[in-house]
């Protein structure tokens, strides 16, 4: 039985994204939960926020040791061999990292090429195009890990078609902005011909003992991240934004429509999981301290009004959390 994977992503960047996830990683974590978070970000932004620099220096060892992402399945793009068990970064006693590198980008051209030789019945085609998933299922093994949380980068490219089909579960944070719109409008299209393209590509493997990912990038939902406030409610400059965002999420990725042209606000839409506030003085703290919002002390930094807002990050985590995990089908531990 398969670990279920979750990922994150929106092809416009600059949302939040991998900040949501290292969050999310830690709440499921404190929550109970044996979490593994895997970057496949080339860019690495999860990796550099999980890991100090000396951790980071030493994921790049002149031997091939499977430290990465793309050390895990370096032996399969070389030719010379199938992915490998990656050796997971241990980020705390129930939360643990696949980390990325910047060398995953070299695997693209790969992907591109692999995914119409899959409708000839390549046997090969099918081992590159299920990498990333079989790596994840070997790491979360390896760590007796109960979900899998994966960051992505902001593009519709060969990676990110590999890594979406690897994921059970789709979350998709926005900013309240007119290029999160235009994004979604392309997101969901794509999500459908991947997870169509895919159920054809299943059909036609070649090798039974070759378990294949389901590709069901189910959308769970989204939520709205890093909007200022003002008394708790947004701002006006993002409000017509806001107002937009879920009649664009009905249609564009649920393919829904609205009989009297009515849909709802984001507040009353069950799809939208929350109006994530930025906690623009704590988030500085954070980085600093490396460690989420809510495990912040006084130690840290975080007294008086400081404080107050912790427990709010905490409470709201919390709840994101326990929602998200609902929707994806997953329990927390007894």
């Amino acid at each position: 039985m398969s670990t279920p994977v979750i990922a994150f992503f929106n092809n416009k960047g600059g949302v939040g994204k991998t900040s949501l996830v290292y969050h999310l990683a830690w709440m499921m974590s404190d929550l109970g939960l044996r979490v593994l978070v895997a970057d496949l970000d080339p860019q690495g932004n999860l990796t550099s926020v999980l890991l100090d620099e000396e951790r980071l220096e030493a994921l790049w060892p002149e031997d091939e040791t499977p430290k990465t992402i793309f050390r895990a399945i370096q032996p399969l793009k070389d030719g010379i061999g199938d992915i490998v068990t990656p050796q997971l970064a241990l980020i705390d006693e129930r939360l643990a990292l696949i980390p990325g590198e910047m060398s995953l980008t070299r695997f693209e051209d790969d992907l591109s090429q692999v995914w119409p030789k899959c409708l000839d019945h390549d046997k090969r085609a099918f081992r590159v195009i299920s990498a990333f998933w079989r790596v994840l299922q070997k790491g979360a093994e390896a760590h007796a890990a109960q979900v899998i949380l994966v960051d992505l980068g902001p593009n519709l490219g060969a990676i990110n078609r590999s890594a979406l089909i690897a994921a059970d579960s789709v979350v998709i944070p926005l900013a309240p902005d007119l290029f999160s719109l235009q994004g979604l409008r392309n997101l969901g299209p794509t999500l459908r011909d991947w997870r169509k393209g895919w159920r054809e590509r299943l059909q036609r493997n070649p090798d039974p003992s070759l378990i294949l990912p389901k590709g069901e990038m189910r959308p769970l939902g989204y939520m709205v991240m890093a909007h200022s406030t003002r008394e708790n409610e947004p701002v006006r400059a993002y409000e017509k934004w806001i107002a937009r965002i879920p009649e664009t999420y009905h249609v564009a990725v649920l393919e829904e429509s609205s009989p009297d042209g009515n849909w709802p606000t984001t507040t009353q839409d069950p799809h939208c999981f929350a109006l994530l506030r930025h906690f623009r003085s704590l988030m500085p703290m954070a980085q600093e301290a490396r460690k989420p919002i809510f495990h912040l002390k006084p130690s840290d930094g975080a007294i008086g009004s400081h404080a107050d807002y912790v427990k709010k990050a905490y409470d709201l985590f919390k709840n994101l959390t326990l929602d998200i995990l609902q929707r994806a089908g997953i329990p927390l531990p007894e």
